[in-house]
């Protein structure tokens, strides 16, 4: 190492990090799994996978992206597990629980394509920059810009759809 070489990260200072950024995190992996246990299981390991590769995170300024993208994988490994599962009726009670709002645009969302649906995750689930979110998914701005875009759009035309056809004035 050269005589300028960042400091790593402490326990303490990881800990610290977690604390304020993990509703963040909580907000990301919910838009991914739509399940509230499956977001707790994923945050839960991607931040015991973040603390335990603590070490081979080269720059701490990136600790943030870097998260992330542990979180990210860590849902996409979720969903893949999903798929193999067999499909059980929902119970009453959580249905009754959603607002059919909520339950309406969870389902606009989850028709989205991936890479779009990714992008609405992290800009408007959990609220990142433009710029967050490129770094975050390693693309550059102007497609993560043009792709919400996109997204926004087939949103729009899907929740329309799904009120009948009736136009809003919010829309």
């Amino acid at each position: 190492m050269g005589l300028f070489a960042k400091k790593p990260l402490t326990k303490d200072s990881y800990l610290s990090f977690i604390t304020s950024y993990k509703s963040i995190l909580y907000k990301i992996a919910y838009g991914y799994l739509s399940r509230e246990a499956d977001a707790l299981e994923a945050v839960d390991e991607a931040v015991y996978l973040g603390y335990a590769k603590l070490k081979q995170l080269k720059d701490p300024e990136a600790l943030k992206s870097w998260v992330t993208r542990i979180l990210i994988n860590e849902c996409h490994r979720i969903l893949r597990s999903r798929k193999k599962e067999v499909p059980a009726e929902h119970l009453p009670e959580i249905e009754a629980m959603e607002t059919e709002t909520s339950m309406t645009v969870k389902s606009a969302v989850e028709n989205l394509p991936e890479e779009l649906k990714e992008i609405i995750i992290l800009r408007y689930f959990a609220d990142y920059s433009v710029r967050d979110t490129a770094i975050f998914l390693d693309l550059p701005q102007g497609t993560v810009a043009t792709r919400a875009r996109k997204a926004l759009e087939l949103l729009k035309e899907d929740l329309i759809s799904m009120e009948g056809g009736l136009r809003h004035e919010s829309l």
